[in-house]
């Protein structure tokens, strides 16, 4: 790839720079004022923060959203020459910019042969059918490109059955079914969006026996309980009776055919028949709110928690009650015509060459398809994402600035069916970003709703976001800073602190998830979004659909692109800060509070237990003390060093203490029934204690068996995996000297 080539050059360049220092360092008489070494510059934040232009945003995103751009579709790919048009423009482009492209296995609806959801009479012949498309209500959602909605990866077939209602299809419902007596065998399954992720309802209903799964958005979920047409898009930001989510079913993250090897020529492919992780049973999203079948549901009331907002008493089947639309005994059949199919998809890569340090790299990224046009899911990102570079790009080609550190600007392909080009990237260069990335910056749907602030990412960054949030106004009337107006949304009390706004942890919702959980390295994802107080939505309504349009943005979640602009200057701060400060601004001792918090929740609610089976947390309780005492001790010679006049490699060795902290948390052995989650901290928790992970989830399923078992086991190596990467990381914070 190119960008390493000019990495390379700059690798270089820097050894014989770095060569010469040293040779001069004895060879030169030393002088009492030696130059300042290059550090944040203040005027040059201003002027990237008054650059940000909301105008242009806007124009990014009508153009970006236009069509749909469905991964390695024709318009996907004009949108790659898009970008690499604007990062070699010759008076705000960047150093370089390049595609690079993977072959990677994706699932589409067959054309010939839609998906289709029939109510079957007795006789066998079809008395209803679903709606299999979204209303055209505004011209955009009835074009030759705009994809039915579909399971990506769900496999075709033909299961017909009574239906039943499994709420939203988590083990648990399905076992509540079980409870009230309702045979679930042969069935097929009715459930709604949220509480679980899409691909487990399939999973978790074939553990039942169920035939085939639908999938459907409850108003009561995404539209404060609205659904007529006059309450919903284009009147207003809810989404229309006919919206259909789509979405990908597919469990992992990564090309499916190439596990932790990049989607190259040269890479071993598994055999179709051994792909893990594809939804077990036909899958499909339907309509709800238009002649849904949910309405004539035969069967016990379903519980209070199972109610939606359809209009009618759900219930929970099987089959449809005699005074119905249909006739009682009628099933259900699910048709589905999906296919898999080899793809080329396509990242791109833009370059900013680091003047000091240029083997070290702040990423900025977010990927570049859509399910339909995404005005808000992705290309709200990527409008920022365009602007950004290119007041950087106007500053870098008049000469005026170039930055400390390298900074990489990316737009991934295929996000939407699986993180794909996030996580072959972060295959391919493993062991080079693991060595050189400083923090993963990553701005997807920049723009939920205009309320405030929201931040995910992991405690070092939480310094760097607050400096840069504090210095920014927030959009709207008043004065008040971005930090000030996000307190107010989301805020937690900090023992070291005080008030503070609450970073959210990082899932893997996003192209951050291979950066945090597989490569160790510090993350954070930047968005606006709604007030909590005032609406019930589990996200934007128009999430996935044919209605997730320009003007649904310009009109509803952000007219005036004020709030886009916000979130650009936030990530444009961020930015600047870590790719230009003499000192790294990542504060590892944020991370004890994370560690002491989880190590009270276990001792609180799983020592009792552990004593009972004569596991000690003692190990654990030494190991956080030790974390705290190394990151304070690191933070007093940071603070001391700030105050003199350090060696630039006594700061580089510093430097590199703070960034590579985050990957000592990685034990690619811990979770060998997970698929590139390697952080003790941030791994999936399943357990309902809030502590590490891994001693959370073992515990769960060890609570009921007898001591001495293989589950109780398993929580004792769990226990010393994360007493190990405390352990190491304490050791990594330790001055470099003391072996």
């Amino acid at each position: 790839m190119q960008w390493t080539k000019v990495l390379g050059l700059g690798l270089g360049a820097a050894a014989l720079l770095g060569l010469g220092i040293i040779l001069g360092h004895f060879a030169i008489p030393k002088k009492a004022n030696s130059p300042a070494p290059q550090d944040l510059d203040l005027e040059i934040l201003e002027t990237v923060m008054e650059q940000l232009d909301a105008h242009r945003i806007r124009e990014n995103l009508r153009e970006l959203s236009r069509e749909p751009h469905l991964a390695s579709s024709p318009r996907d790919e004009d949108l790659v020459q898009l970008l690499l048009q604007r990062w070699k423009d010759p008076e705000s482009g960047l150093d370089s910019a390049e595609a690079s492209t993977y072959e990677v296995l994706l699932s589409f609806p067959s054309q010939e042969q839609p998906n289709v959801v029939d109510i079957v009479g007795p006789t066998g012949g079809i008395i209803h059918s679903c709606h299999r498309t979204e209303e055209n209500v505004t011209g955009e959602q009835g074009g030759p490109d705009v994809v039915q909605p579909y399971a990506a990866y769900a496999p075709s077939g033909t299961p017909q059955g009574l239906l039943v209602y499994a709420n939203r299809g988590a083990e648990e419902d399905f076992k509540e079914l079980q409870t009230q007596g309702i045979k679930l065998e042969g069935t097929i399954a009715l459930t709604r969006y949220g509480g679980v992720g899409r691909g487990a309802k399939a999973v978790n209903a074939a553990k039942h026996g169920i035939a085939g799964v639908l999938v459907y958005t409850d108003p009561a979920d995404i539209n404060d309980g609205l659904s007529s047409p006059d309450e919903t898009f284009p009147n207003s930001w809810y989404l229309p009776p006919s919206g259909v989510e789509r979405g990908s079913y597919y469990e992992y993250f990564g090309d499916p055919l190439t596990p932790y090897l990049p989607a190259v020529p040269s890479s071993f492919r598994v055999d179709l028949a051994n792909v893990s992780g594809f939804p077990p049973i036909p899958t499909q999203p339907i309509v709800c709110a238009l002649g849904c079948p949910a309405h004539n549901l035969n069967g016990t009331l379903a519980p209070a928690t199972w109610q939606g907002a359809l209009g009618c008493h759900y219930r929970l089947g099987p089959g449809f009650r005699a005074d119905g639309d249909f006739p009682a005994d009628s099933q259900v059949n699910v048709s589905v015509y999906n296919r898999l199919e080899l793809r080329n998809s396509s990242n791109v890569l833009g370059i900013i060459r680091g003047a000091v340090e240029p083997d070290r790299y702040v990423l900025y990224g977010n990927h570049r398809d859509s399910w339909v046009h995404g005005a808000v899911d992705p290309s709200s990102g990527t409008a920022i994402l365009l602007e950004l570079s290119r007041v950087l790009g106007t500053l870098l080609k008049k000469g005026t600035w170039r930055p400390r550190r390298s900074i990489v600007f990316a737009s991934w392909g295929a996000e939407e069916f699986g993180l794909i080009g996030s996580t072959e990237f972060t295959e391919e260069f493993f062991n080079k970003l693991q060595e050189r990335t400083v923090a993963y910056i990553n701005v997807d749907i920049s723009v939920f709703a205009n309320a405030t602030l929201r931040v995910q990412g992991t405690p070092p960054v939480q310094s760097v976001v607050f400096s840069a949030t504090k210095e920014i106004r927030s959009p709207g009337p008043g004065d008040l800073s971005i930090y000030d107006n996000w307190i107010r949304y989301f805020n937690r009390s900090s023992p070291v602190y005080g008030l503070v706004p609450s970073l959210g942890s990082l899932g893997a919702g996003s192209d951050y998830a291979p950066f945090i959980h597989f490569l160790g390295i510090s993350s954070m994802d930047i968005a606006y979004t709604y007030d909590r107080s005032k609406t019930s939505a589990r996200i934007y309504p128009t999430y996935h659909t044919a209605f997730d349009t320009f003007d649904y943005v310009d009109k509803f979640l952000d007219p005036g692109f004020s709030s886009h602009q916000a979130v650009a200057r936030t990530a444009g701060s961020v930015i600047l800060r870590l790719s230009d400060s003499f000192f790294l601004p990542l504060k590892v001792s944020d991370y004890s509070e994370t560690l002491r918090s989880f190590l009270q929740a276990a001792q609180q609610d799983l020592g009792a237990l552990l004593e009972q089976h004569s596991i000690s947390l003692g190990p654990l309780v030494t190991a956080v003390e030790k974390f705290e005492a190394e990151a304070a001790a690191l933070g007093q010679r940071i603070s001391t060093l700030q105050k003199g006049s350090p060696d630039p490699l006594q700061v580089r060795m510093l430097n590199d203490q703070l960034m590579l902290l985050e990957r000592t948390f990685l034990n690619p052995r811990a979770f060998p029934e997970e698929r590139y989650y390697s952080h003790v901290l941030w791994a999936p928790r399943t357990g309902s204690v809030v502590t590490f992970p891994g001693l959370s989830n073992a515990c769960s399923r060890a609570r009921d068996t007898a001591s001495g078992s293989e589950a109780w086991a398993e929580v004792q190596r769990q226990l010393s995996i994360v007493v190990t990467a405390l352990e190491s990381a304490a050791a990594t914070l330790r001055p470099v000297a003391d072996l």
